[in-house]
């Protein structure tokens, strides 16, 4: 059904479904797209762990105290001069949960017996440097700690401690 050279075609049927078809594969490709991307995007609510997490008031931590923040993953260290330190919970060297033992005074990873101090520093095991930290600051009277943004560190320095103002 084509009537001459250089002008309008007509779409003959087998044309017309062999597009139908094309139009078809790329909607069902598009579509798979937009399911995987929503399938592997971060989900995360305000409040909770990779945003901003309120850790309670500075009251609530005692000097000399290590206090664990559930919705946080993390640790709030409290030291003797009254300088905080927001510990993530996970070890540096494999990644476990790394729980507080207040009778030693030290965090020992239960997987591979690395040993932390209240400051994060290494005190013996395989873990090859501190605990990570987290951004620590204080908003209408709480103490705020990004979790979206963890700081990974050599060594501990007394310039890493928030110290509320």
């Amino acid at each position: 059904m084509v009537t001459s050279v250089g002008t309008n075609k007509k779409l003959n049927r087998r044309d017309f479904l062999g597009w139908l078809w094309g139009l078809s594969l790329a909607g069902l490709f598009a579509e798979t797209g937009v399911a995987l991307f929503q399938f592997f995007k971060p989900r995360v609510e305000s409040g909770s762990f990779g945003s901003e997490v309120v850790a309670g008031t500075l009251e609530e931590f005692g000097l000399n105290t290590v206090s664990y923040v559930q919705k946080g993953r993390l640790y709030i260290s409290r030291l003797e001069d009254g300088g905080v330190l927001a510990l993530w919970q996970r070890c540096t060297h494999l990644g476990c949960t790394v729980p507080w033992r207040e009778a030693s005074g030290e965090f020992n990873c239960p997987c591979h017996s690395s040993i932390f101090n209240r400051q994060g520093e290494v005190l013996g095991g395989p873990a090859p440097r501190p605990l990570d930290l987290f951004p620590v600051s204080l908003k209408e009277g709480k103490l705020v700690v990004d979790t979206g943004h963890p700081i990974m560190r050599d060594a501990f320095d007394p310039s890493q401690v928030f110290h509320p103002g």
